[in-house]
């Protein structure tokens, strides 16, 4: 059934996915990253993902035979490993016994007048990219863009996007002011959301016509140059005394404004 059996934790592939779980340069360098769980693995693979190794337990092979099925006929190696050795590449407290290499896709993609976008700027918390990601999949969003911040194949960010990080298209971003400008140009609205009362109301902005909202950074919110480039600011009107929303919650009350 397995392809290779490995039984060391200083073995070559298991170092190499050690430094892929851990180095988001080393992601990068190598063009893979780290995909754990039975789940998550057969949602990178039916999403059009290239499965590279595949390091599975005999008890898992046994316990999600079928259902891991499909993992082996898509992988290049499928790799027998010892509960240690599998404990070694695991990010989770109750590791399911199966971890895959995957081939990175392109994160790019081209700007459509009367589509709806979020983009994020230096979002560092992984569990607020991965929820927005899962967030805008679910209202239907034409992409998500992306700059600076947490890495996209952080396994936080893709556990907590239950896969909508293999399916949502993406664009990496060296300028998010050369993006908006992209979008701009096109007649496609960008607004900044801020936490300023004077801001203009989410909910009285026409998103009929599509458009793309920024959300900041967890600290410092959208940075003050992304801001001077965006058509216009918004903000979700709040009663309380709280002054700001967590990131992944005004993303989701903003996307849902813009879907609606």
């Amino acid at each position: 059934m397995f392809d290779i059996v490995i039984n060391a934790k200083n073995n070559p592939k298991i170092k190499e996915v050690k430094s892929l779980l851990t180095s988001s340069k080393d992601r990068k360098n190598s063009g893979l990253f780290v995909v754990e769980g039975v789940r998550l693995c057969l949602d990178a693979l039916l999403s059009g993902c290239e499965i590279q190794s595949v390091f599975c337990t005999e008890n898992c092979a046994e316990k999600y035979g079928d259902e891991i099925a499909p993992l082996k006929d898509g992988c290049k190696n499928f790799c027998a490993v010892s509960n240690d050795v599998l404990k070694s590449i695991s990010d989770t407290v109750t590791p399911q016994g199966v971890v895959c290499t995957v081939k990175m896709k392109q994160n790019s993609f081209e700007y459509e007048k009367g589509n709806k976008y979020i983009a994020l700027d230096t979002i560092q918390n992984p569990d607020n990219l991965g929820a927005i990601s899962r967030t805008a999949e679910a209202l239907g969003f034409d992409g998500m863009v992306l700059f600076g911040g947490c890495d996209i194949y952080n396994p936080k960010a893709l556990r907590a996007s239950m896969g909508a990080l293999f399916r949502l298209p993406v664009c990496i971003c060296q300028s998010l002011e050369t993006e908006i400008e992209k979008c701009k140009d096109l007649g496609i609205n960008v607004f900044a959301t801020v936490p300023d009362r004077d801001a203009k109301s989410v909910t009285t902005v026409d998103f009929s016509v599509g458009g793309m909202c920024v959300i900041g950074n967890e600290g410092n919110g959208v940075s003050k140059e992304i801001i001077e480039k965006c058509s216009d600011r918004i903000t979700i009107k709040m009663d309380g005394r709280a002054e700001s929303l967590n990131a992944a919650a005004a993303a989701s009350i903003i996307m849902w404004e813009m879907a609606r």
